[in-house]
């Protein structure tokens, strides 16, 4: 039987959020959801903490012919972050590195055209960033967001997410400002152990929710 688990990832959020409330209502908030499956727990905590939600979108680049391995990542707003051991380990060239950058460069770029439907992204230098997912096993997708965040000059980042391996939510301890893990369970095998219901968020439930939350901030 689960010591812990979430009904979705709505639910996942609402709990989150309790655990943000210092945020609530704060000039400068911004709440980054990591699509897909984080923007629903995003909606729920930028909602609950009256802050704008936008997405960051983050696409690995695989090394050629060992895409599981990243040699680097590239993210929201043209911010590439490439991890030079791994290029110069397996001896890849440059013009490689920059093709295999730039195939995704353009995924991302596609991505947040369809997600944001011609909506501006928000800006980020300055603000209180809280990086929001469903959930933390590796921490590989939110590394790579934090790494690309950095580099973006916010006033604070903090990590947040509903339910993490322990040994990655402390991990992140050292590269953020805060880290907030409303649920480290213990054994912990992957995220969707931790939900009852963890089916994929569709690419049109991103948009309406993204949709919503700009609709809210107009009104």
């Amino acid at each position: 039987m689960k010591l812990v688990a979430f009904r979705d990832r709505r639910e996942a959020g609402l709990t989150l959020a309790t655990k943000l409330l210092k945020y609530a209502g704060k000039p400068g908030v911004l709440v980054l959801a990591l699509p897909r499956g984080g923007v629903p727990v995003g909606f729920e905590v930028a909602r609950a903490l009256r802050a704008p939600l936008d997405i960051f979108v983050v696409r690995k680049i695989g090394v050629p012919n060992h895409e599981e391995l990243a040699l680097g990542a590239t993210a929201s707003g043209n911010v590439r972050v490439i991890n030079r051991e791994i290029v110069e380990s397996f001896g890849i060239n440059a013009e490689v590195v920059e093709n295999a950058a730039a195939r995704e460069e353009r995924e991302v770029e596609e991505r947040e055209r369809h997600y944001r439907d011609a909506r501006e992204p928000a800006a980020v230098k300055g603000k209180i960033l809280i990086l929001v997912d469903d959930g933390l096993a590796t921490g590989s997708t939110m590394r790579a967001a934090v790494t690309a965040l950095k580099q973006r000059g916010p006033a604070r980042l903090i990590v947040a997410v509903p339910v993490a391996a322990r040994e990655t939510c402390a991990e992140f301890a050292d590269e953020v400002d805060e880290t907030v893990c409303a649920e480290t369970p213990e054994p912990f095998y992957a995220v969707g152990e931790w939900y009852e219901d963890f089916s994929q968020t569709s690419e049109a439930e991103v948009c309406a929710l993204l949709r919503r939350a700009a609709a809210s901030r107009a009104s």
